[in-house]
């Protein structure tokens, strides 16, 4: 199993959460639903971290990872109550396609930051990205 097969596995869980969230979120303040939410998928990755690894295998080898694991974790907090707001404030048939501008800006900070190249496909790939997510939006 490659990075394709557990990158659509991926995106599947997100089309499932996008509905759940909608669904979860109604009548809820979306702060407190972000809570619990993450309540939920901390113990859960805890759980399948300590099932199939154990804690002898667990090391972070730098402060350095330490220090951008924790700086992923803060921004993905931000995201999700961002967008748990948004999906109580809107459909989720038009929020989680401006949530995907992420993939774009993934592209972008990946040539920038990363020093990734940037091709023909992710160009023009983050371009259609870009307008189907403003198609969807202004329909």
């Amino acid at each position: 199993m490659n990075w394709l097969f557990w990158s659509l596995l991926s995106a599947c869980f997100a089309a499932v959460t996008a509905i759940l969230a909608k669904l979860g979120v109604e009548g809820v303040d979306s702060n407190y639903a972000t809570a619990v939410r993450t309540t939920v998928v901390v113990v859960f990755t805890w759980a399948i971290a300590l099932g199939l690894r154990g804690p002898k295998t667990f090391h972070v080898p730098s402060n350095k990872s330490w220090l951008f694991l924790v700086l992923s974790g803060l921004a993905t907090g931000l995201s999700w109550l961002c967008y748990f707001r948004a999906l109580q404030l809107g459909p989720a048939s038009r929020v989680a396609p401006i949530d995907k501008l992420s993939v774009a800006l993934v592209i972008l900070a990946g040539v920038i930051v990363l020093g990734e190249k940037l091709t023909w496909g992710k160009a023009v790939g983050g371009v259609l990205i870009v307008a189907g997510a403003i198609a969807v939006a202004l329909d």
